[in-house]
């Protein structure tokens, strides 16, 4: 008997943060952190594809801030679609967790067209759940997500801060290998600063994350690209 992959959960916080706030932080991460190894003078550009079914069940289940939800995606980086993942991410009580398996571009154009019967015979369990997904709950690609992301990494905690900007939306158009796309603002979407740890966060990061009048939040990148229907 096969056994169940060992679900890996995390703590998150989620800021919105002012143009100020993120010029402030920069600062501070790179005083003493460092930036992902990933990334391209610092940053990267980011584009997924986010599934959901008929009713909107990924997006209502956010908004009403359900305890225990999931939502799938295909993402690639820099518009470079030699490296491609199908992500599955999953929230309970507060702390999320993470299930990936690579798609190559032929596969990830097949799913966008609606050709999905190959995902049955695939040896990735997570490609078989989305085809069950897709089949029986009418889940289907619904918008893409385009933003810009600075990342820094702290190895104590296995700490990762980013600061995600320029969230654009690609309304009706799920084409997300096109990178001729048009994609454009997602409405008056905020800058967000993500602090993501295991078992414990370092006192340094966590005093170094710290803006005056700044609350945890519950922002949603696919949610905020859904504003225009």
């Amino acid at each position: 008997m096969k056994e169940k992959p060992h679900v890996h959960y995390r703590h998150e916080w989620k800021h919105e943060i002012s143009y100020a706030d993120l010029l402030t932080i920069r600062s501070r991460m790179r005083a003493i952190a460092i930036p992902d190894p990933h990334a391209l003078d610092g940053k990267y550009l980011i584009r997924s594809l986010y599934f959901d079914n008929r009713n909107d069940k990924a997006l209502r289940e956010k908004i009403d801030g359900v305890n225990m939800r999931e939502k799938f995606r295909i993402r690639y980086y820099n518009f470079d679609p030699s490296i491609i993942h199908l992500e599955k991410k999953s929230k309970l009580n507060g702390l999320g967790s993470k299930f990936s398996a690579d798609l190559t571009a032929e596969e990830a154009q097949k799913i966008v067209d609606g050709d999905i019967k190959w995902m049955l015979n695939s040896d990735k369990p997570l490609i078989k759940e989305l085809y069950c997904k897709m089949v029986n709950q009418g889940m289907r690609p619904m918008t893409v997500v385009d933003y810009t992301r600075e990342p820094f990494i702290f190895g104590p905690g296995n700490v990762r801060v980013t600061l995600d900007y320029d969230i654009r939306t690609g309304l009706g158009c799920t084409d997300f290998l096109n990178p001729e796309l048009i994609t454009v603002p997602a409405g008056d979407a905020p800058i967000i600063m993500e602090v993501k740890w295991d078992a414990y966060l370092p006192d340094i990061i966590r005093d170094a994350v710290q803006l005056k009048g700044c609350r945890v939040g519950a922002f949603s990148k696919y949610a905020q690209c859904r504003v225009y229907g």
